[in-house]
């Protein structure tokens, strides 16, 4: 018997392409393989013009218990047990989890990722560096490693106090405190919360209306958005006209434009 891939994935034909946690036994924890997996599928992602929005879903009663501490890691380079080893570890090594989250992040296209059930440690800095978390009523939230008396240091810190700010970064890594889904709507964490019953077909609403969106705005909004996160007032406003310059010139905008004045033009009429 053939066994199962540690993850799995499927171009639906309208532009979304699934790549699903596929370890249900090891709680999807993210080992090499799955890894690798990971990266081809989100390297196919964005050099495939075709394909206009990733979900990243798991099967099982995990979304991710993090990293597969029994799996080994593949060094990229050898590093010691000194601080600043420790430190290129986690930049360089860890089965490639920050270069992997960086290019999720930078890639110009939308990336969803839907959690079903718990996502906690590697899993969770996952979903942090995708642009919409949608959760189920059955998901929650944890960074285990406060037990273990270190920090999630693969994005964790960085892109949760970012995104949830100083004050619910606090609960979940000093405290160590858990979020169930409707608190993590409360801090921010997700952007909604659907019945487990219908998760699935939500999920799928949600990815099909991205789908048919422009691809040029979307892709420059992802980008303004970051980038006026970190700016001031007047830096932030120079970098949304700088943007729409661009996105006011693309032969598309001109065209719907054109149309929608002159049906403006015939309603009036």
């Amino acid at each position: 018997m053939t066994e199962a891939l540690p993850l799995l994935t499927e171009d639906t034909g309208d532009g979304i392409l699934i790549a699903t946690l596929n370890r249900p036994e090891q709680l999807n924890a993210l080992d090499m393989g799955t890894m690798d997996l990971l990266t081809e599928a989100v390297h196919r992602f964005r050099d495939t013009p075709e394909l206009k929005v990733m979900l990243i879903r798991a099967t099982g009663r995990y979304f991710c218990a993090g990293a597969d501490l029994k799996g080994g890691q593949r060094k990229i380079t050898p590093t010691g047990q000194t601080a600043s080893g420790i430190r290129e570890n986690h930049r360089l090594n860890l089965n490639g989890m920050q270069q992997l989250w960086d290019e999720m992040e930078h890639i110009e296209k939308p990336i969803v990722v839907a959690h079903h059930a718990p996502c906690v440690g590697g899993g969770l800095e996952l979903s942090l560096s995708c642009d919409f978390r949608l959760a189920a009523t059955s998901a929650s939230y944890a960074f285990p490693e406060g037990l273990f008396g270190v920090l999630p240091a693969s994005g964790g810190v960085s892109r949760l106090t970012r995104l949830c700010g100083p004050h619910w970064a606090r609960w979940l890594i000093m405290a160590n405190k858990p979020a169930d889904a409707q608190l993590a709507l409360t801090m921010g964490l997700v952007h909604q919360v659907f019945p487990d019953e219908t998760f699935e077909a939500e999920v799928m609403d949600f990815c099909r209306h991205l789908a048919k969106q422009n691809g040029e705005q979307m892709g420059a909004a992802k980008v303004a958005i970051e980038l006026c996160a970190e700016l001031g007032r007047d830096g932030a406003r120079h970098v949304e006209r700088m943007a729409n310059s661009g996105l006011m010139l693309n032969p598309a905008y001109l065209e719907t434009m054109r149309a929608y004045v002159e049906k403006l033009g015939r309603k009036r009429g």
